[in-house]
C-alpha cells in the first residue's frame, strides 16, 4: 500500500501535482462501486477526512482506492453500486473504484498499471485495470481518467483498511468457535468461467434451504461483483460472504499463500455462524493458477469434504472429473450448463462414471441432500 509522507500544498497546485479536499457534496455526486462499498461508509460518515491526491510516483497497489473520470463507454455501460443496482455511467461522471487484477477469458486479461494514467473499468463491480488482452466478441473496456488515489490521515486509502473480515485474524465468532466439529463443507468448482457454477451452487443452497437447513456461502476466488452474492442470499443463504469482505477486490495475482488462507478462513467464518452446511465457489476454470494449486493442496482435502462439479459440455466434464479424481477429490456430482441440454446430458450420462444432475434438480429438497458427505 502507497504511502505519502509529505503534506500537499492547498493552495496551489502545478501541473504534475492535484489535491482536492473533499465534502458532503463532492462525496454525494460520486458514484461509488460495489468493491468500494466499505470505504463509501466511512467516506460519507467523515468526508472532511479525505482527499484526492495525484502526484508523480504515485504507484498504485491491487486494492488501492481511485477517484476517476468516466471518459468514453465500453463494454461496461455501468457500474455495480454499493447495493450491487446496476448504475448507468455517463461521459464526464466521477466513479469510485479500486485498482485490481482480472483473468477473465471471456473478457479481460488486465494488470495493475505502474502509474496514475489513463486506464480502463475492467470489471463492472468497481475494477481499475489496464487492459492487456480481451475476447474477439467484446467491446473495448470503458476507458476512465484517473484524477487521484483516496487519502485519509495522509495515506492511500485500500480496500483491506476498511474490511471487516481479514485472513490474518478471524473474527470473535470464528474464533470462538475453534476446536468444535465445522458443518460440512462443499465446493462448486467448473471447466471455466461462465460453466453455469454460480447457478449451480445457487440451486444447491436453495435445495439443502428446502430440506430444512441452514446453509452458509461463499466465494473464495473471482472478480468483485455484487450479483452472485445477492443470488446466494436469494436461493436461501443465511449467510454470505466472498472475498471482498476480506478486501480484495480480485484474487488474481494475489499470493499463493493469501489465496490458500483465504480458502480456510472464509470456511471457518462461514462455519463459525451457526450454519449446519457451508457451500463455496471457487471461480474460473480447473486450469486457472490459484485454482489449479488449491485443487492439489492438502489444505483443500482438509476443509473441504465433498466437490460439485458445473461443466459446460460434456467433454469438458469428462476431463474435469478425471482431474478432480486424480486429485483425490470426493466428487459428488456432475451439472451445470450442459444439462440445460438433453444431447448434451446424455453424452455426459454416457461418459462419466460420477452421476449427472439438472441444475434446477438440485433446488429438490431429496437431491440436494443426497449430495451431502456421509457421516
Amino acid at each position: 500500500m502507497a504511502v505519502i509522507t509529505n503534506e500537499f500544498p492547498r493552495t496551489q497546485f502545478d501541473e504534475e501535482a492535484f489535491f482536492q479536499r473533499l465534502d458532503a457534496k463532492a462525496v454525494s455526486r460520486l458514484r461509488t462501486a460495489y468493491t468500494t462499498r466499505f470505504v463509501d461508509a466511512a467516506l460519507r460518515e467523515a468526508p472532511q477526512e479525505f482527499s484526492i491526491v495525484k502526484a508523480p510516483g504515485m504507484v498504485p497497489q491491487a486494492g488501492d482506492v481511485v477517484i476517476a473520470r468516466v471518459v468514453e463507454l465500453g463494454k461496461h455501460t455501468k457500474l455495480q453500486s454499493v447495493h450491487s443496482r446496476r448504475q448507468r455511467m455517463f461521459p464526464g461522471q466521477k466513479i469510485m473504484v479500486a485498482y485490481g487484477n482480472r483473468y477473465a477469458p471471456d473478457q479481460f486479461l488486465a494488470h495493475v498499471p505502474q502509474d496514475l494514467g489513463p486506464c480502463q473499468l475492467a470489471a463492472g463491480g468497481g475494477l481499475a485495470s489496464s487492459v492487456e488482452e480481451q475476447h474477439d466478441s467484446i467491446d473495448q473496456a470503458t476507458q476512465i481518467a484517473p484524477l487521484g488515489l483516496l487519502m485519509r490521515n495522509n495515506q492511500v486509502v485500500n480496500l483491506g483498511d476498511y474490511a471487516p473480515l481479514s485472513i490474518e485474524k478471524l473474527s470473535a465468532q470464528a474464533t470462538a468457535a475453534q476446536g468444535s466439529v465445522r458443518p460440512p463443507v462443499i465446493a462448486v468448482l467448473g471447466t471455466s468461467m461462465n460453466s453455469g457454477k454460480t447457478t449451480t451452487l445457487a440451486c444447491l443452497v436453495n435445495g439443502l434451504t428446502n430440506a430444512g437447513l441452514d446453509v452458509a456461502a461463499g466465494k473464495a476466488t473471482g472478480t468483485g461483483a455484487g450479483n452472485d452474492p445477492d443470488l446466494f442470499e436469494d436461493a436461501g443463504a443465511v449467510s454470505v460472504r466472498d472475498f471482498t469482505d476480506f478486501g480484495y477486490p480480485t484474487t488474481y495475482r494475489l499470493e499463493y499463500e493469501t489465496i490458500r488462507q483465504m480458502l480456510v478462513s472464509m470456511i471457518q467464518e462461514q462455519s463459525a455462524t451457526g450454519a449446519q452446511v457451508v457451500v463455496i465457489e471457487i471461480a474460473d476454470g480447473l486450469f486457472q493458477g490459484e485454482t489449479g494449486r488449491l485443487l492439489n493442496d492438502p489444505i483443500f482435502n482438509q476443509y473441504v469434504d465433498r466437490v460439485l462439479f458445473s461443466a459446460q459440455d460434456a467433454l469438458g466434464a469428462v476431463a474435469g472429473e478425471q482431474i478432480l479424481l486424480n486429485a483425490g477429490l470426493d466428487l459428488a456430482a456432475v451439472s451445470g450448463i450442459l444439462t440445460a441440454s438433453p444431447l448434451s446430458l446424455r453424452e455426459a450420462r454416457g461418459q462419466l462414471r460420477t452421476q449427472v444432475i439438472s441444475t434446477y434438480d438440485l433446488c429438490e429438497a431429496d437431491t440436494a441432500l443426497s449430495l451431502l458427505p456421509q457421516a
